[in-house]
């Protein structure tokens, strides 16, 4: 199963491509690293708040959009739940 970082990189990355931007692009209109934007489109590194702000920014979108289909559901263990389309469960 794919994780909320693993998504939120898919999403970023989908939404960086769609902007027609390099990681390094991106790097620089947010004032991250290029290694930075690997790590979280590679869900090896969670963002925090003002980060995806940045992010989001950056590639032209609202920070919803790249949080969609994740929502938090109490669980005793773990903790997160979020939903995928069909062609994301297909992949995992």
């Amino acid at each position: 199963m794919i994780t909320p970082a693993e998504r939120f990189g898919l999403l970023l990355a989908r939404r960086r491509m769609h902007a027609a931007l390099s990681q390094e692009e991106l790097a620089r209109l947010v004032g991250l690293h290029r290694t930075e934007i690997s790590l979280i489109e590679r869900g090896g590194r969670r963002p925090r708040l003002d980060t995806l702000l940045q992010l989001a920014a950056g590639v032209e979108t609202e920070p919803a959009e790249l949080v969609t289909g994740m929502r938090w559901a109490p669980v005793i263990v773990g903790g997160y739940e979020f939903t995928a389309t069909p062609e994301e469960a297909s992949r995992a």
